[in-house]
């Protein structure tokens, strides 16, 4: 039995992730199990908030008993997590996990993310959750693995093998390729997000974003930056 959680950030390519790991022979997935606890601990206003709300337990204690009782029922349980939803929760419980941070420049992201929401602060972002969960790990003796958007969508195959080597799970051909359509796994709030992904049949070629940090963001973008170059530094580079 073994739990991954995938600590991401929003705009990012963790629903392919999600999709990818659905495509094994030995994983079942869930998608952002915490998100329920996150709407109701933080207060945040989101897409579709009170629908999220009211299909989802909300209680995060509960959520992750339920996910350890789950895990049992299959070799490997992939958990799509956003950083951000880890509030008001025991950090000891993260040590149940085989632990993975997906990270993206901020640069590309941010002018992503605006286009849901509008004004966002860093608690958004994830991005210093990733770091102060990160930390926490090491702490505790352990070795987190850090992707980076980039690396990962110039060599998906490759980068896919080097994940799954430091999960200790063998990699699967059947990874890099899913039909193009929503999934049965997909989080009720799929109709806000995920509307590129569901056309996807793979993972993406990386092209560079050319859109400016509009100028009532750019006091988060430099906010966000040193939290980026800390991860990045930790992350697997593929040359």
């Amino acid at each position: 039995m073994k739990i991954i959680s995938l600590w991401s950030g929003p705009r990012n390519v963790s629903t392919a992730i999600m999709y990818s790991f659905a495509q094994r022979s030995d994983t079942y997935v869930v998608d952002e199990p915490l998100y329920g606890h996150y709407l109701v601990t933080s207060g945040a206003d989101h897409p579709g908030k009170n629908e999220v709300i009211n299909n989802m337990e909300t209680d995060g204690a509960k959520v992750l008993i339920q996910l350890k009782k789950q895990a049992k029922n299959t070799p490997v349980l992939f958990l799509k997590n956003m950083a951000h939803h880890w509030v008001n929760l025991d950090d000891n419980l993260l040590l149940d996990f085989s632990n993975v941070f997906l990270v993206r420049d901020p640069r590309e992201m941010l002018p992503s993310l605006i286009n849901q929401i509008p004004n966002p602060v860093m608690r958004d972002t994830g991005l210093k959750m990733q770091v102060d969960i990160y930390k926490k790990l090491i702490a505790e003796g352990r070795n987190p693995v850090v992707i980076d958007a980039r690396q990962l969508l110039l060599n998906p195959p490759k980068a896919l093998q080097h994940l799954c080597t430091a999960l200790k799970i063998p990699f699967e051909e059947a990874m890099l390729q899913w039909e193009a359509k929503p999934r049965k796994e997909d989080g009720i709030w799929a109709k806000h997000w995920y509307h590129n992904v569901h056309k996807s049949t793979g993972f993406g070629t990386y092209e560079r974003k050319i859109e400016e940090v509009p100028e009532h963001v750019k006091p988060l973008l430099e906010e966000c930056i040193p939290y980026y170059d800390f991860l990045y530094e930790k992350a697997i580079k593929l040359n």
